[in-house]
């Protein structure tokens, strides 16, 4: 199979981006002398659909070293990096596509073309591959083993479907393992939305008030860091346990409704859509920015905004100017796509090195048990997740304790 990539010339650029991350990823570091030495994954057919730049190019290339046939692609099409995709392509000789503003047409024609592999083993970021797996390309199902699942907003998809009886292979959530949200959503999202909104406004944060759409592990993380920056934040939300935790936090809640009135910087993390809409809009502050950090690019309602607005304008990269009828001008960032990755470098390497090793070990406890799997949605395995956590612990110099054997009687123990 021929890569498509954007530009070839790009891939020395990209190969300084990788070596970067790969010498930032130490518990990948030491699952390759494992996974490569033993060659795991030799002869099986692997397709990694998850945001196309440094971090997945490393995750990518321990999968070929350890013996799979693999074909990547982007799952985004404003996040992928177009010299990493050529430094896969051209360097290390791994079937790549994935172009930078692709069309969603073209997006979906990279999926099938990657599906032309016969994949048996998927590495899904959002469920599109698994959607077109169950769409169009349902004549591959009995070739798929199982998969693995990076998000939220993916992880949803597959539980509705596992609901309706309509998942037809097994699959592992990523997602809701402790290594994954607890770090990746809240710290690696914390950072890198602030990074991608701060890198593209080159505004100030501290003083203003910052509304956060969603009050789960990444707009924990967001709501987190945009405090520490300095911003009055204020939470929306429609679960009133998470509601409650955000009055806790020290947070302000209100309907998305009242906050569109004072706020001054918004930010979506719910994996739902039409969560910012034309009556918000209608009394929103001039000069407002709009940000979305959910999965998919219907968070903030686009066609609303055009329909409400006289003019549209690229003000800088990244931010487009819609201008209402009364004058006010609302600015979205991104093309309401992920602002962390479209507008940014996406989740710092250190945070992706955990994520990326729970996918790895992921993929080989489905490679070793899926004959065994129902079509369902799959906790990752809590040694898994432990694994991961020393392997990080180790890396950072840091040891903990461990039970005595009377202690371990002591907890297994019915007797006080």
């Amino acid at each position: 199979m021929n890569s498509i990539v954007k530009d070839s010339s790009l891939a020395p650029s990209g190969k300084k981006k990788i070596r970067w991350a790969e010498n930032n990823m130490p518990i990948l570091k030491t699952l390759e002398a494992e996974f490569a030495a033993k060659q795991y994954f030799k002869g099986v057919r692997i397709l990694v659909c998850i945001h196309m730049e440094a971090k997945t190019a490393r995750l990518v290339k321990l999968f070929r070293d350890s013996g799979a046939e693999v074909v990547a692609l982007g799952c985004n099409p404003l996040s992928t990096q177009d010299d990493v995709a050529a430094a896969l392509a051209e360097e290390d000789n791994i079937t790549v596509f994935a172009k930078h503003g692709v069309s969603e047409d073209e997006y979906f024609s990279f999926i099938h073309k990657a599906l032309d592999l016969h994949p048996q083993l998927i590495i899904d970021d959002g469920g599109d591959v698994v959607h077109v797996l169950h769409s169009a390309r349902w004549e591959l199902i009995p070739e798929i083993w199982g998969g693995c699942e990076e998000t939220t907003t993916g992880v949803i998809r597959l539980k509705a479907m596992e609901a309706a009886g309509a998942l037809k292979f097994p699959m592992v959530s990523v997602n809701d393992a402790f290594c994954k949200y607890l770090f990746d959503n809240r710290y690696g999202t914390g950072q890198s939305v602030w990074n991608g909104i701060n890198r593209t406004t080159n505004l100030i944060v501290s003083g203003k008030t910052v509304v956060v759409a969603g009050y789960g592990w990444c707009g924990k993380g967001c709501a987190m860091r945009a405090k520490g920056l300095g911003a009055n934040v204020v939470v929306c939300e429609i679960n009133p346990i998470k509601a409650m935790e955000a009055v806790m936090d020290g947070f302000r809640v209100m309907p998305m409704q009242e906050a569109a009135k004072i706020g001054d910087i918004f930010v979506t993390l719910t994996g739902c859509k039409d969560v910012i809409t034309k009556e918000s809009f209608a009394v929103m502050k001039d000069g407002a920015l709009l940000a979305n950090a959910g999965h998919f690019d219907v968070e903030i309602s686009i066609p609303d905004l055009e329909s409400l607005s006289v003019s549209r304008d690229e003000v800088r990269d990244n931010i487009t100017c819609y201008t209402m009828q009364d004058g006010r001008r609302l600015h979205l960032l991104a093309e309401g796509r992920l602002v962390n990755l479209a507008a940014g470098d996406g989740h710092p390497a250190e945070i992706m090195d955990m994520s990326f090793s729970l996918q790895l070990l992921s993929a080989k406890f489905m490679l070793d048990n899926h004959a065994s799997l129902a079509c369902k949605v799959y906790d990752v395995p809590e040694e898994t997740d432990r694994r991961v956590a020393q392997i990080k612990l180790h890396s950072l110099g840091i040891s903990i304790d461990c039970l005595t054997e009377e202690q371990q009687q002591y907890l297994s123990s019915t007797q006080l």
